[in-house]
């Protein structure tokens, strides 16, 4: 008997040995804040780069690296106190990004960090620069040169009226990612946080109070154990009111509007996923996570011509996919899913569960159709606004009178 209890008691260190240090692994990769501030600082002391949060991260340290929130080591990202204010830190660990094309990325070639632009560059010759690389990200969209003074006001960090190398070295680095592009594209919108400072790659944004559209957060154990349809279900529980959901869901819907065809081209969605939405204390929808929101012409090139067998082999991100034309076994350009449709599915439970039952049979209808929406469909721009507009319309008239709106 008492080797039997000898026995269980070692099985229970042992287990519960293993799995504090497969805690602290993931821990340990997925959060690597002080890399991250040592590559950065090293670099602001040494000349190489500059911005607005510079000082604060590396000589005052009045920027303070919080709780974690990294899902990817190579993506860092954590709750940060600049002051007295609250923000999301967010700094890259790797010199280039991949081309997230499933499992197998395609080969790149490696990138040295702030090499760009070199000494010696005059301001009008990096106007020149960055008005060359937004024309080949977006093609001839929108008014580019207001968007190239933008970036040039933002780079100047320390507002004393013009960029210094070390500012636009940072500048041109942050330019080479997707998610502060559309951030400096829509500054002036509801639903994308307000961009606070940078150093380097790493920039700091608004904190949000909510960080996830809906669900809970279970330790890794625990969701092994959990059917996935169940889990699916238990997320639904733990969400607001059904007029607080309306309006988190009317500013998604703003949101897509913001995206399609606007001033500077069509974007992408390519990963339609609640952990990318927050919304704040008022039940604003805020985006999260935007690095999966690409130009229209940007995918397509880099889509083009890629080997398949099958259409799986032609997505990227999780949800943008074109077809596997068979004949040529490469991949077509044309993404089969609007934006709207892979909202509308995120959507359809979250607001049809607690829905009033005087709209919930319209409500239901209107989001199949959303859900059935094809880019190839004929007449899909005027369909896309129609649909989108009988949404907004439906929710808010149901809101409008309420204290939740």
């Amino acid at each position: 008997m008492r080797m039997k209890y000898l026995f269980i008691s070692w099985l229970v260190v042992f287990i519960g040995s293993w799995v504090m240090y497969v805690q602290y692994s993931t821990y340990t990769e997925l959060c690597r804040g002080h890399d991250c501030r040592k590559i950065i600082c090293d670099k602001y002391k040494t000349g190489v780069i500059d911005g607005s949060a510079c000082s604060s991260l590396c000589a005052k340290e009045t920027l303070y690296f919080g709780k974690c929130l990294s899902t990817k080591p190579n993506n860092q990202m954590y709750l940060g106190i600049w002051g007295n204010l609250q923000g999301v830190i967010k700094c890259q660990m790797e010199e280039a990004a991949r081309l997230d094309f499933g499992t197998d990325p395609e080969p790149r070639k490696e990138i040295i960090l702030f090499d760009k632009p070199t000494r010696g560059t005059t301001v009008e010759k990096f106007k020149e620069m960055v008005y060359s690389f937004f024309k080949a990200k977006l093609g001839e969209q929108g008014n580019l040169s207001e968007l190239v003074n933008i970036i040039l006001s933002f780079a100047d960090g320390n507002k004393d009226g013009r960029v210094s190398l070390p500012e636009a070295k940072s500048a041109w680095a942050l330019l080479q990612l997707d998610e502060f592009l559309l951030m400096v594209m829509l500054q002036d919108k509801e639903h994308t946080p307000k961009l606070m400072g940078f150093c380097g790659d790493l920039y700091v944004i608004e904190r949000v109070e909510y960080t996830s559209l809906y669900g809970i957060s279970l330790p890794w154990m625990i969701e092994l154990l959990i059917p996935s349809g169940f889990r699916r279900s238990m997320d639904q529980w733990f969400t607001p009111s059904w007029p607080r959901k309306a309006k988190i869901a009317i500013g998604l819907l703003e949101f897509v509007e913001d995206i399609f065809h606007g001033p500077y081209g069509n974007f992408l969605m390519c990963d339609t996923s609640a952990r990318n939405l927050g919304y704040n204390d008022k039940y604003d929808l805020k985006m999260m996570d935007m690095r999966k929101i690409v130009p229209e012409m940007n995918l397509k090139e880099m889509i083009k011509d890629r080997p398949c067998e099958s259409d799986m082999d032609c997505v990227y991100g999780t949800d943008c996919r074109t077809l596997c034309d068979q004949s040529k076994m490469r991949c077509t350009t044309e993404v089969i899913q609007p934006n709207l449709a892979k909202v509308c599915q995120l959507l359809k439970d979250y607001l049809l569960r607690g829905a009033p039952s005087d709209i919930h049979e319209e409500l239901e209808k209107q989001l199949y159709l959303c859900i059935a929406l094809k880019v190839s469909a004929n007449q899909m721009e005027m369909e896309h606004s129609l649909i989108l507009n009988n949404l907004k319309t439906l929710l808010w008239k149901k809101i409008s009178h309420t204290t939740d709106s």
